[in-house]
C-alpha cells in the first residue's frame, strides 16, 4: 500500500476517532457521560496511577477513560487534532483562554519566582500578572519589544533575582499593536539563566496567529497557548482554551487541570472539532481580507498609521522577526485615527457591516476600542509606553466579501468629523 503524509487541515475530518467504536457514525458523538465503566479494578487502578501522575504511561499503554473532569472521548480527539498543527506531544484544552493562562502560571511559578513577560499583552493576562500573582509572592518584570535581549538580559540581572527567574511569557504579535518579539532569541536566553534544578520556561501567547501562522515550538518554546475561543473556535459560539508542548511539561499541566476541574465540556469539545475542519479555509480568507483592508487603510487621509503584519517595512527589526517566526500576516488590524477618543468612537458608530465587541478570529469582522475596553485596566503609564492610546482601533476581520468590509470602514472613515 503507498504511504502518503497528509496536510493536518485533511487530517481534521477523521484524525483520533475510530467510528467502529461509534456505530459507525461518521462524526464523533457527543459524550455526555460523567462517568466510565472499568473492566476490572485492576484496570482501574492502572489508569488512576497514570491519571494522577504516580507512574509515566508505558510505551503500548493507551490512557483508558475514567472520569469526564479526568478525560472524555471529546476531550482526547480534539487535543489531539490539535496536536498535529504545532507538532506538539499532547495538548490540554480549558474552558477559556484565561484558564489556560492561569493554569500555566500556577503550575511554573511559586512564591519568591520570577517571571518575566512582553508588553503589550491581553488585558486579562495583565491583571491577573499584576494583581494576582504579585498577591502571592510572585515578582514580575514587564518587557517590550524595542528592547535587545542584551537589554534584558542586564534589567534580569539587575533585579538580584536572577535565580528566581522562572518563566519567560511572551505573546507575539502582543495585543493590540501587533508587536513581535523573537521568540528564539528569548528561548536561548532561557537556557542561559536555566539551571540543573531550575529550568527557566518559554510559554508563548500565539493566539493573533492561531496553530496556522506560526508555531513557537519549533522556535525554542516549551509551551504555547490559546484562546481556543478566537481562531480556533472560529464562530463566536464557544469559551475555550488551549495549551501545548512536550509530554514532560503537559504531564505537569494536565495534572494540575485535573484537581482544578477547568477543562472543558464534551459539548464544547465537540464544537470546536467541527471548526477545526474549516480553520484553514476561514483564516486564509480572513488574512486575504486583512490585507486588503489593511493596504487601504494606510492610503487614507484620516489614518495616522496602520499596525499589520503585512505592511512591516522591510530591514526592520520588526520585518525579520516576522518573516522568521510567521508564515502569513493574519487577520488582526490596528490603527491610529486621526484625533483622539472622539474620532475613534465617531468612526467605530458609523460603521454598519462591523460590529463592535471585544472577541477576535470569529467569522464576522468586529472592532473595538482596545484603550477603554479590552486594556481599560492597565495602568496609564504602561499604555502610553505600548502605544494604547485614546486614537488606537483595533479590527478582527472575517470572512465577509472584502468589497463590502472596505465599503464600510471607507464610510465610516466619512463620519469622522
Amino acid at each position: 500500500m503507498n504511504s502518503h503524509k497528509f496536510s493536518p487541515e485533511s487530517k481534521m475530518m477523521s484524525h483520533g476517532y475510530k467510528p467502529s467504536l461509534s456505530e459507525g457514525s461518521i462524526k464523533c458523538p457527543i459524550f455526555n457521560t460523567s462517568t466510565f465503566v472499568f473492566n476490572t479494578a485492576e484496570e482501574g487502578k492502572a489508569f488512576f496511577e497514570v491519571a494522577y501522575g504516580i507512574r509515566e504511561k508505558e510505551a503500548s499503554e493507551e490512557m483508558g477513560l475514567i472520569y469526564s473532569r479526568i478525560n472524555n472521548p471529546n476531550l482526547e480527539i480534539l487535543e489531539k487534532r490539535l496536536c498535529l498543527w504545532d507538532e506538539a506531544d499532547d495538548c490540554a484544552t480549558f474552558e477559556s483562554g484565561m484558564a489556560a493562562i492561569s493554569t500555566v502560571f500556577l503550575e511554573f511559578l511559586k512564591p519568591g519566582d520570577l517571571l518575566v513577560y512582553t508588553h503589550p499583552t491581553y488585558g486579562g493576562t495583565n491583571h491577573f500578572i499584576e494583581h494576582f500573582l504579585s498577591k502571592i509572592g510572585i515578582e514580575s518584570i514587564g518587557v517590550f519589544a524595542d528592547q535587545s535581549v542584551e537589554e534584558i538580559k542586564s534589567i534580569i540581572e539587575q533585579s538580584g533575582k536572577a535565580d528566581k527567574l522562572a518563566m519567560f511569557y511572551l505573546e507575539t504579535p502582543g495585543n493590540p499593536t501587533n508587536d513581535m518579539v523573537d521568540i528564539e532569541a528569548y528561548s536561548i536566553l532561557a537556557k542561559e539563566f536555566s539551571t540543573d534544578e531550575n529550568k527557566v520556561i518559554v510559554a508563548v501567547d500565539n493566539t493573533f496567529m492561531g496553530p496556522l501562522w506560526q508555531h513557537p515550538l519549533k522556535h525554542g518554546a516549551d509551551l504555547v497557548l490559546y484562546s481556543a475561543t478566537k481562531y480556533i473556535g472560529g464562530h463566536s459560539d464557544v469559551i475555550a482554551g488551549a495549551v501545548l508542548g512536550n509530554q514532560e511539561v503537559m504531564n505537569r499541566v494536565k495534572v494540575l487541570r485535573t484537581f482544578l476541574g477547568n477543562m472543558i465540556s464534551p459539548n464544547t469539545a465537540w464544537l470546536l472539532m467541527r471548526s477545526l475542519e474549516t480553520l484553514k479555509v476561514r483564516m486564509s480568507q480572513q488574512t486575504k481580507n486583512a490585507q486588503e483592508v489593511a493596504v487601504y487603510l494606510s492610503k487614507q487621509d484620516k489614518v495616522e498609521s496602520v499596525s499589520y503584519l503585512g505592511l512591516l517595512p522591510e530591514g526592520s527589526e520588526q520585518y525579520t522577526i516576522y518573516k522568521k517566526q510567521c508564515s502569513a500576516p493574519g487577520g488582526m488590524i490596528s490603527f491610529n485615527i486621526k484625533g483622539g477618543e472622539k474620532e475613534a468612537f465617531q468612526f467605530i458608530n458609523a460603521l454598519q457591516l462591523m460590529k463592535v465587541a471585544v472577541s477576535l478570529g470569529g467569522t464576522e469582522s468586529l472592532v473595538q476600542h482596545p484603550n477603554s475596553m479590552t486594556h481599560a485596566g492597565v495602568d496609564a503609564e504602561q499604555k502610553e509606553r505600548m502605544n494604547i492610546t485614546d486614537k488606537l482601533v483595533r479590527l478582527s476581520i472575517g470572512v465577509e466579501d472584502v468589497k463590502d468590509i472596505i465599503w464600510d470602514v471607507n464610510q465610516a472613515l466619512e463620519a469622522v468629523s
